[in-house]
């Protein structure tokens, strides 16, 4: 079984998706440490392939393998490509692939939404997407499968791409409104929810923006060097993660304040593990639920990758009886 991007979004519904997200973590999961390897390409810049393997015992087994060639930028193709190879893990035998870019973009988006269910206030409407770019499209659609949002303010340093965007959601029957710069602070002190999916070196969000009551949801720092947020922002804020090996060793987002002694490694209230078992209740655990500050910060994981590779090899499979 092959799945290409369109039949694989069609095989992750957002509902069935973000619950199968919840359920993984309840499971246990042999989840290594990501292999990095450098590739030599003669006459080009060096290449890079990244495996990120997960599996259930018994069940079932998946690598994800990423192909990162700086080079093709100048031949006008894709700089990086990815494909997912599920096996069982009884014989090993494989069972499916899937294009591994809809399938990185899908589950990263269900786990954000994932988090705003225990993070986000229920009563939110509004939220602030900031990036226009491919991710933000799906951080949107998976926020609106868990939360009731009637207000979409898009903020992009394209202004044009904003627009798009906006126009986009339009065209789906969605009130959404592209905002310039020096609309930001205003933005982000009236929305309910904040999700950010930026290539960001530099924060782009600040602590003294934010409002009692907001959930930041940032996604786009995956290397040591990026933030999306302020140190005010990770000071006031409640802090979770998807999984904290990933966060604190990736993103510069937790990294820089740690090292700067804003915050410490304790400051990370929770991990999907705990909040999917019960251990942590999110928002409702904290002291004033409704006038807290949250913060989820995602990296990505291969056990998300295997929990999406399952449900779509599972729906596919019915599909084609």
């Amino acid at each position: 079984m092959y799945l290409n991007a369109e039949q694989l979004a069609k095989a992750l519904p957002w509902h069935e998706l973000i619950a199968a997200l919840s359920d993984v973590f309840t499971k246990n999961v042999q989840s290594p440490v990501r292999h990095h390897h450098r590739i030599e390409v003669p006459g080009d810049v060096p290449a890079m392939l990244l495996l990120m393997p997960a599996w259930i015992e018994g069940e079932y087994l998946g690598v994800k393998q990423v192909n990162v060639f700086p080079g093709n930028n100048q031949r006008n193709q894709p700089g990086l490509s990815s494909h997912y190879l599920l096996s069982s893990a009884s014989t090993g035998l494989p069972l499916a692939q899937f294009d591994g870019n809809e399938l990185t973009a899908r589950r990263t988006a269900a786990a954000s939404a994932l988090a705003s269910q225990y993070l986000s206030r229920e009563n939110a409407t509004k939220l602030l997407m900031v990036g226009a770019g491919r991710m933000g499209r799906y951080l949107v659609r998976a926020h609106r499968a868990v939360r009731e949002l009637e207000d979409v303010k898009i903020y992009d340093r394209s202004y044009e791409a904003a627009v798009a965007f906006a126009n986009e959601l339009h065209s789906e029957g969605i009130k959404a409104e592209a905002i310039q710069k020096d609309g930001l602070p205003q933005a982000v002190g009236n929305a309910d929810i904040v999700s950010c999916a930026t290539l960001a070196n530099d924060p782009i969000i600040l602590g003294e923006w934010l409002k009692p009551g907001v959930h930041l949801d940032l996604v786009g720092s995956f290397a040591p060097s990026m933030r999306e947020a302020d140190d005010e922002v990770v000071r006031r804020c409640s802090i979770f993660v998807d999984t904290r090996e990933g966060a604190l060793a990736e993103t510069g987002d937790l990294i820089t304040p740690i090292k700067t002694g804003v915050i410490t490694k304790d400051d990370v209230l929770a991990e999907f593990t705990d909040l999917c078992a019960g251990k942590h209740n999110g928002r409702a655990s904290l002291s004033d639920p409704d006038s807290a500050l949250t913060l989820f910060k995602s990296v990505g994981a291969s056990v998300e990758d295997l929990a999406a590779a399952i449900l779509a090899y599972k729906r596919s499979s019915v599909e084609q009886q």
